[in-house]
């Protein structure tokens, strides 16, 4: 059976950073991939900029859907603008931010129904919660 899910109905997570909605994971019944869309605002001065998180098994595959900004990936910023692509390899620690005037709107994708267990915030050579 197919599952739906309307904009409306995706599960706002309280993410620093970001608008993240999660729009199909376990939580919606998916048995191995979790989508999200995610929204950068454009900074401002004294905003704290996000720290980098990894992935300790699986990959994030992200899609720029509109506006401009970097993602960093351990030590190595990229400049992206709508309609890239990046894929994230684990366990590389990265972020996202906006460098442009509008916000900076992001599909992400993970080969995975649940990515809790396996992200963590830092780097994957300092030791990883139980």
């Amino acid at each position: 059976m197919a599952i739906k899910v309307s904009p409306d109905q995706g599960r706002e997570l309280n993410l620093p950073g970001r608008q993240s909605t999660e729009m199909l994971s376990a939580h919606s019944g998916a048995a191995s991939v979790t989508f999200r869309r995610v929204e950068i605002a454009v900074p401002r001065a004294g905003d704290t900029p996000r720290e980098p998180h990894y992935h300790k098994d699986f990959e994030e595959c992200i899609y720029i859907q509109s506006g401009e900004g970097a993602v960093w990936i351990d030590g190595e910023e990229i400049p992206v603008v709508a309609g890239d692509s990046i894929l994230v390899p684990p366990p590389r620690p990265h972020y996202t931010r906006n460098t442009g005037t509008t916000p900076l709107v992001l599909l992400c994708f993970f080969p995975v129904a649940d990515i809790r267990p396996g992200t963590f915030d830092g780097h994957p050579d300092k030791p990883a919660p139980d």
